[in-house]
């Protein structure tokens, strides 16, 4: 049986599933399930789940933007204290960098890296190719030629300008998308209308030429379930990734994006078997945009904090242990500042409560269910 710790005790998952069900409070559970403030004083600082990532080997770190940083201390504060890598959330897509041609904006960018700087963090790159987010006026660009150019240049200036400071790029984002019909599974995009299949070859190649140093990430979402669908997705990613390698292009990780559903149970047995053969192929592992939606769960929220804690802690429990994993990334740190608030929505207009802090930064049963997963990877590399 798994365990979830809390800052005062560990409920157990049957627990924390009894609590999802209209249970009672487990004896361990956070008081009040708003917890108590992230750090009072020496004698109540529980570990930092940055701290219990480095010592497992790993590295846990959460996606952000300047506005929020920049206008909301104690939301700083929480990330500087709980985080050893930030991911700029939208800053480093095209929309934000290209607002013309012949013009790139890195002042949001820029800002995050000297922020993570400061607080002796990593930074990962997200996202140089994807089908979203896109300038309104690449549209304008027609002719296969001229998208080649216009990416590789693209790819040339914004990697190296941060070359040196990035651990890893998610260099193609979203590619595999089987329901657009193509053999091969790949999306139907803007890129693959003027290239191909060739711009992801283009984007990794580029992106190694500009930044020798840093892990080239391809990042996917949807493959986490048992379901059909997954399924088609993780044989075309596979395929994908076979081709890619056997060409010599310089694939190093995996991003599994990892948006996942409180109201889904699973032992994601078939996305682990997976992973044995990306791993096979050579292949580290990045957990990209962990989060867990709860749009569908009851309208309490320590219900729904619980069951959104077993989802964690299931889907850690298979993922953290594996050797080639080189960290987590939750989408997002605080309820407060969640994609899901617009995207997730529930039907109720209840605040969503996907992630490891609540909207006041006080830890939740998801925090727990993160550090233990953690902690029992970090006792085994001890020992």
């Amino acid at each position: 049986m798994s365990a979830v710790a809390s800052t005062t005790g560990i409920c157990t998952r049957r627990e924390l599933l009894q609590l999802a069900a209209g249970g009672g409070l487990c004896a361990g559970a956070l008081a009040g399930l708003g917890g108590p403030a992230v750090a009072t004083s020496a004698a109540t600082v529980a570990p930092r789940l940055r701290d219990l990532a480095a010592a497992g080997g790993r590295f846990y770190g959460a996606a952000t933007g300047r506005r929020q940083l920049e206008a909301d201390p104690d939301f700083a504060r929480c990330f500087a204290a709980e985080c050893g890598l930030l991911v700029p959330e939208n800053e480093l897509k095209w929309r934000a960098l290209r607002p013309a041609p012949d013009q790139f904006d890195f002042s949001g960018a820029d800002w995050l890296v000297a922020f993570a700087r400061r607080q002796g963090l990593l930074v990962r790159g997200h996202t140089l190719v994807w089908h979203d987010a896109l300038a309104p006026w690449l549209q304008t660009v027609r002719r296969a030629r001229d998208a080649e150019q216009l990416l590789g240049a693209h790819i040339a200036a914004v990697v190296g300008r941060y070359a040196g400071q990035m651990h890893s790029w998610d260099v193609v984002n979203e590619v595999i998308n089987p329901e657009d019909g193509r053999a091969d599974g790949l999306r139907a995009s803007f890129w693959q209308a003027r290239l191909d299949s060739a711009y992801i070859e283009l984007a990794f190649h580029q992106a190694a030429a500009a930044d020798p140093a840093a892990r080239l990430v391809l990042n996917e979402t949807q493959i986490e379930y048992d379901d059909d669908a997954s399924a088609r997705r993780r044989d075309h990613l596979l395929a994908l990734l076979q081709r890619l390698l056997a060409k010599g292009v310089p694939v190093h990780a995996l991003g599994v994006q990892s948006h996942l559903v409180g109201h889904v149970a699973s032992d994601f047995h078939a996305l682990a078997d997976f992973l044995d053969e990306v791993e096979r192929l050579g292949l580290r592992l990045i957990v990209t945009e962990l989060d867990v939606r709860d749009w569908e769960l009851p309208a309490e929220p320590a219900a729904r904090d619980a069951a959104v804690a077993a989802v964690y802690a299931d889907y850690l429990a298979m993922m953290l242990p594996r050797p080639n994993l080189d960290g987590v990334v939750t989408w997002g740190l605080s309820d407060r500042y969640t994609w899901l608030s617009e995207y997730g929505a529930r039907a109720d207009g209840a605040p969503v409560r996907p992630l490891p802090f609540d909207h006041a930064c006080q830890r939740k049963l998801a925090w727990s269910a993160i550090s233990t997963a953690l902690q029992t990877v970090a006792n085994k590399t001890r020992t």
